[in-house]
């Protein structure tokens, strides 16, 4: 199935934009009448038939509408540093948004290599990873906050910090319960400061350990993603 993203999919009938149309006839040689799936990023699909042939503005008349699956019972939230090479951080988005994450941070950090993120394009990865595994939901992606900013806003879940400096501390998979929400700081590949852990853990931040490994920034956060969705369907 071809999964197209409309979010602002509203009534009897929907104009595709020019990309989705020149894709719809040129690559997928779709013609009057056949069907076609789409997803308003927020929890339903649509069945549309296509009523006219126009390459810059494909038009489709929604016949049906269905619920999707994959509606969580807990919500996941990642603050992660963006990596100096964006292509990895395009990675984690893409990986993140296939097993399924509900709010992107991209997180400022005292060794943040990367400071400027262009939303635009990562939010294009995030698409491409929805409509490709075939979700209803679309990840949201926030603008980039710093750490002060992430950790003094309010959040009501589970509320961690990945560390690997200084000591021993407790996997994810041993403090999370499954069911509750979570916001999960990752770090740049400096790892976060001792300032930042400390400033983390006074606003009740909890210190976790993702393994035994020392993960790179991107590998981190789809792990932390991968836990929190593998504890939920034990």
């Amino acid at each position: 199935m071809q999964l197209f993203y409309a979010p602002d999919l509203r009534g009897e009938h929907h104009v595709l934009d020019e990309q989705e149309s020149k894709h719809l006839l040129r690559v997928l040689r779709k013609h009057i009448g056949d069907t076609i799936t789409l997803t308003d990023g927020k929890g339903k699909f649509y069945t549309g038939e296509l009523v006219n042939e126009d390459h810059r503005r494909c038009e489709l008349r929604i016949t049906d509408v269905k619920d999707g699956s994959g509606k969580r019972a807990y919500h996941v939230h990642i603050a992660i540093a963006p990596t100096k090479n964006i292509n990895r951080f395009e990675w984690f988005l893409e990986k993140a948004t296939e097993i399924g994450i509900d709010v992107i941070i991209p997180l400022i950090c005292q060794r943040s290599e990367r400071k400027v993120i262009k939303a635009e394009r990562l939010n294009k990865v995030i698409t491409s990873a929805m409509k490709q595994s075939l979700k209803a939901y679309h990840p949201v992606l926030n603008e980039a906050m710093s750490f002060n900013d992430v950790i003094d806003s309010d959040f009501t879940g589970n509320k961690f910090i990945a560390y690997v400096e200084e000591g021993e501390h407790p996997l994810l998979q041993s403090l999370y319960k499954p069911g509750e929400d979570a916001i999960i700081l990752i770090g740049p590949e400096g790892d976060f400061s001792p300032e930042e852990v400390v400033k983390a853990k006074e606003n009740g931040f909890r210190t976790v350990s993702l393994g035994e490994s020392r993960l790179r920034t991107e590998t981190a956060g789809v792990v932390a993603v991968h836990t929190i969705a593998m504890l939920n369907n034990e």
